[in-house]
């Protein structure tokens, strides 16, 4: 049944403030008009498109929990996230991150996104990178999606939180990397600090 333009607009912001995640194609199919129609909607509307509502609605829940780094430093978009334990984040490669000439992306954009999702996952005020050991492990191209995930490892002898994070497009390993992170609120294993640890 085809409704006015007012209901159907009524209708549209409902829709997607219960579901954020749907798609202009649902949104067409179900109010039963094109593709079009539900964007110039949404524009009068002032609602997002999809990945900024993703976006905003990752901020909203995962803004409280990153204490290490203001969110909007993160490279890429965390979309999970357990601090002191794993954190995933997604990045996707445009025009702007490769080499012009071969369409392929700039390795330190996959390091930054690495780095900060090893930054973010830990549960402290201060968390900084000590030292990195990282492997690319084949070429990511324009318009490949990298998808993060960092795991924390445990700490080392020095008292430094080790994260692990591997990158991937698709099922294929991409980059990895171990980084050892310096936080401000270390507690040693038994609780004090030994001078005569190495």
């Amino acid at each position: 049944m085809r409704r006015n333009k007012r209901e159907r607009q009524r209708l549209l912001r409902e829709t997607i403030e219960e579901n954020p995640f749907v798609t202009d194609e649902e949104l067409a199919e179900k109010f039963s008009v094109s593709i079009q129609t539900i964007r110039l909607d949404r524009l009068e509307l002032s609602i997002p498109e999809l990945r900024e509502r993703i976006k905003s609605v990752a901020e909203k829940s995962f803004a409280d929990e990153v204490k290490s780094l203001p969110i909007e430093e993160v490279i890429g978009e965390i979309i999970d996230i357990e601090l002191d334990h794993s954190a995933i984040s997604i990045f996707d490669v445009k025009k702007e991150h490769v080499f012009k000439r071969n369409k392929i992306a700039r390795g330190h954009h996959l390091f930054a996104q690495a780095n900060s999702l090893a930054v973010a996952v830990i549960n402290d005020e201060l968390a900084l990178t000590t030292k990195a050991t990282i492997r690319f492990t084949r070429q990511v191209k324009e318009k490949e999606r990298v998808v993060a995930k960092a795991k924390v490892k445990g700490t080392n002898e020095n008292g430094r939180t080790i994260v692990e994070v591997n990158s991937y497009v698709g099922q294929e390993l991409v980059f990895s990397g171990e980084f050892e992170m310096y936080r401000s609120n270390i507690v040693k294993k038994d609780g004090v600090k030994d001078e005569n640890s190495n």
